[in-house]
């Protein structure tokens, strides 16, 4: 598949959110998406089972791997990745389309995810949410209560590894403090909004006088 240029004066800014499980991307993208009216989040699938506290079409959609499978194949999935035995994807149609409507998109994905969407989306911004301190991490975790003695090990394992990757990624972001977290992405979103190699279209409908 080849790259999505988002070359649109009218087209919505791609943003990409990862970060080692625990980091809070979850409660830093629910924060931005209260705050701002323009800011849609695409809700992955998946094949794992819900936690505590999750809903159908409101954290994931939550499907077999019959039906997983069946998107793959049919080119229904904008990425996917193999996260702790299950599978996570987006879905491509409801991006792609939020997009051209002019409104923001965040995808909260993991970091195998956000990789495949760099080379499709080169001109998405791409932010690494990451906690003050590797025991704080491990704190977080543990204290969330939904994960088995094996599941954890996982996680820590993980998470060691996937702090390797901040350099793939145009940002990074420690979350201490949420609301310090949260105004940082907003003040990320800001900035590349107003990148000269975004707005250059724009710029030539000012000079023409349109």
């Amino acid at each position: 598949m080849g790259k999505y240029i988002n070359n649109s004066k009218d087209n919505g800014l791609l943003i990409v959110i990862s970060g080692p499980s625990g980091a809070g991307k979850g409660t830093v993208c629910k924060s931005l998406l209260e705050e701002s009216n323009n800011l849609k989040l695409s809700i992955s699938v998946t094949t794992r089972k819900p936690r505590i506290g999750e809903k159908e079409g409101i954290n994931y959609y939550f499907i077999d791997h019959k039906k997983f499978n069946k998107m793959l194949n049919d080119g229904d999935l904008l990425e996917y990745a193999k996260v702790y035995d299950n599978y996570y994807g987006t879905p491509k149609e409801k991006v792609l389309k939020e997009l051209s409507l002019g409104n923001d998109v965040i995808l909260e994905i993991d970091i195998q995810g956000a990789l495949k969407v760099k080379s499709k989306f080169p001109d998405g911004v791409f932010i690494f949410i990451m906690p003050p301190s590797m025991e704080e991490l491990k704190n977080r975790i543990t204290n969330r209560g939904t994960e088995t003695e094996n599941e954890l090990s996982k996680r820590f394992k993980a998470s060691y590894e996937e702090i390797n990757y901040i350099s793939k990624y145009n940002y990074v972001v420690i979350n201490d403090k949420i609301h310090e977290a949260v105004k940082k992405v907003k003040s990320i979103i800001i900035a590349e909004k107003c990148r000269v190699d975004r707005i250059n279209s724009k710029l030539e409908d000012i000079k023409g006088g349109k």
